[in-house]
């Protein structure tokens, strides 16, 4: 049963909250569905079922995100990788994704002190020359303070929320419940891969948590970006850098979201600002395979002499050889308008093919693709291009990997911020060169040769271990221990359903033997009475009274619970 297997008190605690937030959002039907009511209200907590009225106005969209935000911030980070993927949710849920934020009250210092004295290794006032005691800005996860080094370098301080790491583990524990009950209640709800999605949300939220991480990322990235001197990443400090704490270099320039102050007059050429960013993250993507998974614009700024520095390096993506080969196939098929390459990544990227009309998805990759035929380069809007592909898959309930959601996404995003700073900016124009001088330098001879002779490597590694694996297979069978696994979703619900019925059967036989048996005692004289009755007699009707309304109750409410699903 769902709640017997929650690990402690606090979780209960948490899934009634979390129950009434869904109810007061309008969500009642859905967790009557999910057998939560029935459950919470055996277990003493209270629901109130009444819906405010004015949701009635609000479309599902804004509902989710409201209740999202009141839940807290494991809930807000489930939004915000939600809003990543439009190859699962329409735009209009993107749209309200996307106005999740993670700004939260600061901690006061006080509360900070003693895991910052902790992680320094002493006072704030004595490690820092300077430590400013109001912070420069609070997310959910930690908060920022700026601080300046003895030898006088401008700092900042980034601080884990005390707590949060509890708060958040306890969410995940039941976010991972819900989604696989969710995913066999609701079958409507299949398509969004819930399971997969609260996986990609544990991990993303795990790494953030570990303050060290965001530090070796941006170092990472740093040393890739070695070659583009304009690109700027905060140094860390990492003699005062653990998992709840880091210090890096203050940036102090014109943030992402103040265009208005890039003028020429101050020295900025926003044109050449929208090149150089272009050019920067489209070497991450394609050459590094590391990269700034959200390039929004809080986490740019620039600099004079138009430099660009990138910051937060807590969400980063990742693309293994193999599929940087694939992406720039694809993008080379969407530049220069090349449909079979199109469809032909898109096909292996869905990978889930059951259910699926291939030939129909196929001829509409290759119609959209076709619709782009002589239109002029620089006439392309790549980030569009790929909002449409993820829609053609979203239409036929097709998901792509989350390492490319994440990619697509961040394409979304830095075409968005070139076009907001140079209104002629063609993210297709700066793609189209990177991608054909890393296709040449891919099939070079010395390149060539390199992979070929690893594939080879493994390939004999693989076949010299065939003939060890095969007799394992064999003695296995000899030894009757080869085993089939057959996973069958709806199999435990099947088994609780037999398990009630026959409890209520047991239930049924002990009232019927309680009746015989009062019947025949009432009949023999003497012993003691109650009520001027034999009083074993009168208690074995009462048992059986209670017994017997018990499970009426029992069968009422199981009835009203499977009309309730048939309506639906």
């Amino acid at each position: 049963m769902f709640i017997e297997t929650l690990g402690a008190a606090r979780d209960m605690a948490r899934l009634a909250e979390i129950t009434g937030v869904l109810i007061r959002h309008g969500f009642g039907d859905s967790v009557r569905r999910l057998g939560l009511a029935d459950k919470l209200e055996r277990a003493g907590h209270a629901l109130h079922w009444n819906n405010v009225a004015d949701l009635a106005r609000i479309g599902p969209p804004e509902q989710v995100r409201l209740a999202m935000e009141e839940l807290g911030p494991t809930f807000v980070k489930l939004g915000q990788v939600l809003a990543g993927r439009a190859d699962l949710f329409g735009p209009e849920w993107i749209t309200e994704f996307e106005k999740l934020h993670s700004q939260v009250p600061p901690v006061p210092l006080a509360l900070l002190l003693p895991q910052l004295r902790e992680d320094l290794g002493g006072e704030p006032e004595t490690v820092f020359a300077r430590f400013d005691t109001t912070p420069l800005a609070a997310a959910s996860i930690a908060q920022v303070h700026g601080a300046q080094l003895h030898d006088g370098t401008q700092v900042v301080v980034k601080i884990r929320r005390p707590g949060i790491t509890e708060v958040i583990e306890a969410d995940l524990r039941l976010m991972e419940r819900l989604a696989a009950l969710a995913e066999a209640e609701l079958p409507a709800l299949k398509p969004y891969r819930l399971k997969q999605l609260v996986r990609e949300l544990a991990k993303s939220l795990r790494r953030e948590l570990d303050l060290a991480a965001e530090c070796r990322h941006a170092e990472r990235i740093a040393a890739n970006m070695a070659a583009l001197p304009y690109i700027v990443i905060p140094r860390v400090h990492w003699a005062h850098t653990g998992l709840r704490v880091n210090v890096q270099d203050l940036v102090d320039g014109v943030p992402g979201s103040a265009l208005d102050r890039l003028t020429p007059e101050a020295g900025y050429d926003r044109g050449e600002l929208a090149r150089r960013g272009a050019r920067a993250v489209l070497k991450m993507i394609v050459e590094d395979g590391i990269f700034h998974a959200d390039p929004h614009p809080g986490n740019v700024f620039y600099l004079p002499g138009n430099r660009i520095a990138f910051i937060d390096f807590g969400m980063v993506g990742r693309l293994t050889e193999r599929r940087r080969e694939e992406l720039l196939q694809l993008l080379l098929g969407l530049v220069e308008r090349q449909p079979q390459a199109v469809a032909d990544v898109l096909l292996d990227w869905t990978g889930d093919e059951h259910g699926v009309n291939l030939s129909q998805l196929e001829t509409e990759i290759e119609s959209f693709v076709d619709q782009y035929h002589g239109t002029p380069l620089a006439q392309l809007s790549l980030g569009q291009m790929l909002s449409d592909v993820t829609a053609i898959l979203r239409e036929h309930h097709l998901g792509l990997p989350s390492d490319l959601a994440l990619l697509i996404k961040a394409f979304i995003s830095l075409e968005g911020m070139g076009r907001g700073l140079d209104p002629d900016f063609h993210m297709a124009t700066e793609a189209a060169p990177l991608l054909r001088q890393v296709v040449r330098a891919r099939y070079q001879p010395r390149a060539l040769a390199t992979r070929g002779w690893q594939t080879l490597s493994r390939t004999l590694a693989l076949a010299g271990q065939l003939p060890h694996d095969l007799s394992r297979l064999l003695r296995n069978a000899r030894r009757g221990r080869v085993q089939v696994a057959i996973e069958l979703a709806h199999l435990k619900r099947v088994g609780d359903q037999l398990d009630r019925a026959a409890n209520r059967l047991a239930m049924a036989l002990v009232i019927a033997a309680l009746i015989i048996g009062s019947s025949i005692v009432m009949t023999v004289k003497g012993g003691p009475t109650l009520f001027g009755l034999p009083a074993f007699g009168f208690l074995g009707f009462t048992g059986a009274m209670a017994g017997g309304v018990w499970l009426v109750r029992a069968i009422w409410r199981s009835s009203r619970a499977s009309n309730g699903e048939g309506q639906d």
